[in-house]
């Protein structure tokens, strides 16, 4: 057989299995990945709720100009209250960029060390996770401990745990996962132990030193450790499909306005965040990006440096089978299509 028929063998079979591939992908992915682009962000914003979201917020700030605010859809469906770019949000799994700074100015400061153990740190875990004394700050940072993640227990999400000391019993334990530092797996548990090992150095909560360190010195002053300390009012609703209650009294972490996540993001990347040795520590431990995920609330946090532009965009709405995870990557990637596309016109 020719070379010739063997490459058109090879194209028809990789029509054939891209064909086949669609009937396994959502339409509605597929569909919003398709569509044209809109011209302004308003109107990509606006076609969020085309995709059954009940509310989306987008803080954009662009070098050289004031930053700009979009939102759509819902803030409260049930009071028919309008989307408020400047509401509350939780930030879920983007509070870790808070910790991962942290940690990297605690060590520059000589309070913490990442070649420590977690049985230097927490010696009573002893016998209740294993390798506790071979698992580094450096690989719970990095997702490389081991140690399984407390949210993949079965059904966490169908009654979730609102206490640390709950949430780790659903390890201890268990067999890890893999041997420290040979593979990486996402696990909230990590950062659960970062916090309790800040608390227990430090001698008062974690969260007074983001205040003190990293919120005081940014001048931000809509972020929060829990939905205990502000305005329940002030905070977005969020929904998740099937489940008929709005979620915003549950207590899940931080939460923010996505300025102050915006003004946070553009700090982490440009240094002015750290002082001196910091930003060297954190560069070779943690990403300067992140995603968010906690029944009802996504967020995505991140700096494009080819654009000098900071890009956050939350949306209010989760469902079980992650569709809603994917659009809400669309919606963004297509946003920051707009805003390329105006920088090159």
């Amino acid at each position: 057989m020719t070379k010739k028929k063997n490459k058109q063998i090879f194209k028809i079979a990789l029509i054939t299995a891209s064909i086949a591939s669609l009937f396994f992908v959502p339409w509605i992915l597929v569909w919003a990945w398709i569509l044209p682009v809109p011209d302004t962000v308003q109107e990509q914003v606006n076609e969020a709720l085309d995709y059954d979201f009940e509310g989306i917020i987008v803080y954009i700030d662009e070098a050289g100009k004031a930053p700009a605010f979009y939102a759509a859809g819902w803030h409260d469906r049930e009071k028919k209250i309008p989307a408020n770019p400047h509401a509350l949000f939780k930030l879920a799994s983007v509070s870790k960029l808070y910790t991962a700074v942290s940690i990297s100015k605690l060590v520059a400061d000589g309070r913490l060390s990442l070649d420590k153990t977690l049985a230097d740190y927490l010696p009573e875990l002893m016998g209740g996770i294993e390798n506790v004394d071979k698992i580094t700050l450096r690989m719970m940072v990095q997702h490389r401990s081991g140690i399984p993640n407390y949210t993949d227990t079965p059904d966490y999400w169908a009654t979730p745990k609102e206490s640390s000391k709950e949430n780790l019993e659903l390890v201890l334990g268990k067999p890890a996962n893999f041997k420290p530092d040979k593979d990486y797996e996402y696990s909230n548990t990590n950062y659960l132990l970062l916090a309790q090992i800040m608390d227990k150095v430090l001698g008062y909560p974690h969260f007074q030193f983001i205040q003190e360190e990293i919120l005081n010195r940014l001048q931000l002053t809509h972020t929060f450790a829990s939905v205990d300390d502000v305005n329940i009012d002030d905070v977005m609703s969020g929904y998740h499909v099937g489940h008929p209650y709005d979620l915003k009294t549950d207590k899940q972490g931080m939460l923010a306005s996505a300025e102050d996540v915006g003004i946070f993001i553009r700090a982490l990347n440009d240094g002015s965040l750290f002082d001196e040795g910091e930003q060297d520590i954190y560069s070779s431990i943690y990403e300067y990006e992140h995603k968010g995920w906690v029944p009802g609330y996504q967020s995505i946090a991140k700096y494009h440096k080819d654009i000098d532009t900071v890009v956050i965009q939350f949306t209010n709405t989760t469902d079980p089978k992650l569709y809603n995870w994917n659009l809400a990557d669309i919606i963004y990637s297509r946003i920051v299509k707009i805003l390329r596309r105006r920088k090159d016109s």
